[in-house]
């Protein structure tokens, strides 16, 4: 069964060191989730996650227009960030490994979540909605964002880690959107 985002009610940030002695965090305002989850097995479950990365924000306007150019995420030439969840594996409980293929400016790269897989659960509204927590790690470097400084203490003005943290609520589609979706 598909199920679709709700934007009211999920978020996806990251966070980087900065001059190696503080965090910046930062996320990104629009972005959809497709899922197809398989209510007795979520391991079955699949998901593909398209970021708009114009829409992403650190509360500074000019770290932010550095973050959209040709420096980091080349906006102009890569507008989307896309996430195609390819297993699910169970950990215990809700915990699962979630693994898929990343792609930031035209590079992808596998990479590995840890995530909290809940629901599905009925609304006060009569539909049917599923919680998905996940969050992991990556390098920066990796994915061709490469720019940085020296310091003169030493060091470097950005840190190559990455954390990631995503928070999302699913909404199942009832027939009218699964029609309007397949035209």
């Amino acid at each position: 069964m598909t199920w679709n985002l709700d934007p009211a009610h999920s978020g996806l940030q990251f966070a980087v060191k900065h001059m190696v002695i503080a965090t910046v965090r930062g996320g990104f305002r629009n972005f959809t989730v497709e899922a197809e989850i398989d209510e007795k097995d979520l391991t079955n479950s699949r998901a593909t996650v398209r970021i708009d990365a114009a829409s992403l924000t650190t509360g500074n306007d000019d770290r932010d227009a550095h973050l959209r150019s040709g420096d980091f995420f080349d906006v102009e030439n890569h507008p989307a960030i896309v996430f195609v969840s390819r297993g699910i594996e169970r950990r215990r409980g809700d915990d699962y490994w979630i693994t898929g293929d990343l792609t930031i400016r035209g590079v992808t790269r596998q990479i590995r979540l840890e995530g909290e897989m809940l629901g599905p659960a009925k609304d006060p509204w009569g539909g049917q909605r599923f919680g998905l927590s996940a969050s992991g790690k990556l390098n920066r470097k990796e994915f061709g964002l490469n720019w940085n400084a020296a310091l003169e203490a030493g060091g470097f003005l950005v840190g190559d880690d990455v954390k990631l943290s995503i928070e999302a609520e699913l909404v199942k589609a009832t027939a009218p959107e699964l029609v309007a979706s397949a035209s």
